[in-house]
């Protein structure tokens, strides 16, 4: 366990460890990416923090020591359950005044190529963190907004250590390489990447957090916080765009209906656009609820083919018709009604593939409007946390910067994102316009899916999510399938062989035990594809009178409580 000058006094973790190795606690527990942020987390809950509080924290230390995945430079979205009550945020980036629909094609009208626009100043959002944190806050935080910065600002300047999956990602990022906030913060004079094991510190960040404890989220989107945003994006070393303070004072967190839907008795919740993928994922769960739940064991051939089927359809169905709604009024309610998804459970076939999907019609869609499916990038930049508090409060949160190290830029020692490359870099495909395409005061489509899940009896049930990019989605319906219908322990969920179709090729994970179920799924008309899955998966699963975390393995979460 890694030293943190602020928490000498603090105890050594009190865990119930039972024979699976699984993590268990009684009063709090919060399960996050990267031990640092779950220990900056664990600290506020022993102050008598909330959850939300706890959330913070952990989220400032991971804008620190997991700098390639999530920070207060993009944006995040938060789903709070404070009994009875259960609450949205949406902090996702907006496009800033000088976005438009054309702002990634050449002059010929072509796409450029993704090296030429995921760095610099044009694929840069207005950041929503701050602003939604501190939303979160005011309606559930315990401790003073000033305390909760107190870990990641003692990180920040006497350093950390640097972890595995950062010391990777910096030592195969050529695309960083050329950038000079990059070179500057994270790599050594000869030109080598820091490696694991190194300290590393971050006054300027230090200095940044300092003055956003003092100064409330004002601090970031006024004032110097905000002038070194403006800077790093009008003068970037490349894509150099226009980006105004107004850009930033302007921006504003929402706070939002939570969309839920039952699976299996269970109340399955998250959140509606801009994010597709609570949407997305009561889409697969309400077509999988059509089959019975011995056809959707972990590890069985039945469960990757309906599975993949059902994500063909939903999938196909979110390219097609979701965007941001204040710009184009997606059908949530058509695309998750009854008779819509009867019908389209009607379109899997239990012994065949049914190929490469089309999306639906459905009910209550804009009349007159048909969209054509966008075609998006991958991203790898995105974290997930976890908590529950001792009155039984829950956070899940998912956050991303887009693309790993996002822009290669910084401002005040934090990642600016490139999350504007989450819109559809094509407005308009085969004549139709694309409901994701760029727009000034736009939220990109994001595929974020943190849920909290209640049990029949109305008790909380499970908190979850994951990072992943568009795989996000898979990785959750997965994972609430092992869950309700596997009655998997989170432990197990996290650490489950992943599976996942986008609507085309079936990708089944490599070094797993579904890689022998290849021959009967090329059989049924799957095109089969084995690799690696960066997943990160976590969560919490109530257990009676105890809370059981999970962290997936591919990565260096942990779960923590007392």
């Amino acid at each position: 366990m890694k030293c943190l000058i602020w928490a000498l006094a603090i105890s050594v973790v009190l865990v119930v460890r039972v024979a699976d190795a699984a993590v268990m606690a009684e009063r709090h527990m919060i399960v996050a990416a990267e031990p640092d942020a779950a220990e900056a987390g664990l600290a506020m809950l022993r102050r008598g923090g909330s959850a939300v509080d706890a959330a913070i924290a952990a989220q400032l230390v991971l804008t620190l020591v997991e700098p390639q995945s999530s920070g207060i430079g993009g944006g995040a979205y938060m789903l709070v359950s404070d009994a009875p009550d259960l609450f949205a945020y949406d902090g996702r980036e907006i496009a800033p005044a000088s976005a438009h629909p054309r702002m990634f094609l050449d002059a010929d009208g072509n796409v450029r190529r993704g090296r030429e626009i995921f760095s610099g100043g044009l694929p840069v959002g207005v950041p929503g963190t701050i602003a939604m944190l501190a939303m979160a806050h005011r309606e559930h935080g315990r401790l003073a907004w000033a305390q909760l910065f107190e870990p990641a600002i003692a990180l920040a300047e006497n350093g950390f250590t640097v972890p595995a999956r950062l010391a990777a990602a910096l030592a195969r990022g050529q695309r960083i390489r050329t950038m000079p906030d990059m070179r500057a913060n994270f790599f050594h004079a000869d030109g080598t990447p820091v490696g694991v094991g190194e300290v590393l510190r971050n006054p300027d960040l230090a200095e940044t957090f300092r003055r956003i404890a003092m100064g409330g989220p004002e601090a970031f989107y006024r004032g110097l916080v905000a002038d070194r945003i403006v800077t790093a994006i009008s003068e970037a070393p490349v894509n150099p765009v226009p980006f105004t303070h107004d850009d930033l004072a302007n921006y504003r967190a929402l706070e939002k209906t939570p969309l839920c839907g039952l699976y299996r008795a269970y109340r399955v919740c998250s959140l509606p656009p801009s994010t597709s993928g609570g949407t997305t994922v009561l889409q697969i769960l309400g077509l999988l609820g059509h089959f019975p739940s011995d056809r959707l064991q972990p590890g069985t051939l039945s469960v990757v083919h309906l599975v993949s089927e059902a994500s063909r359809l939903a999938y196909a169905d979110r390219n097609r018709w979701l965007g941001d709604p204040a710009f184009t009024d997606p059908p949530v309610a058509g695309l998750l009604s009854d008779i819509y998804l009867d019908g389209r459970a009607q379109l899997i076939d239990p012994a065949h593939s049914l190929g490469l999907a089309e999306a639906g019609t459905p009910p209550m869609r804009r009349q007159g409007i048909l969209f054509a499916p966008q075609r998006e990038q991958v991203s790898h930049g995105t974290s997930h946390f976890s908590v529950v508090d001792e009155t039984g409060m829950v956070v899940s949160m998912t956050m991303s910067i887009q693309a790993a190290f996002g822009a290669a830029i910084m401002a005040g020692g934090f990642i600016l994102n490139n999350e504007l490359t989450d819109f559809s870099l094509e407005p308009v495909i085969g004549g139709r316009p694309v409901a994701n395409a760029a727009a000034a005061g736009k939220r990109p489509l994001s595929s974020m899916s943190p849920v909290i899940v209640f049990a029949p009896d109305g008790k909380f049930f499970a908190a979850l999510g994951s990072p992943g990019g568009r795989q996000i989605i898979a990785y959750v319906a997965q994972a609430l399938v092992g869950l309700i219908d596997g009655q998997l322990s989170m432990e197990e969920t996290a650490a489950l062989p992943r599976h996942v179709n986008l609507n085309g090729v079936t990708r089944i994970e490599d070094g797993t035990m579904l890689v022998d179920l290849a021959p009967a799924l090329v059989a049924m008309g799957h095109d089969v594809r084995i690799g690696n899955f960066d997943s990160g998966l976590n969560g919490i699963v109530q257990m009676g009178e105890f809370y059981e975390g999970g962290a997936d393995p591919r990565r260096e979460g942990v779960a923590l409580g007392d």
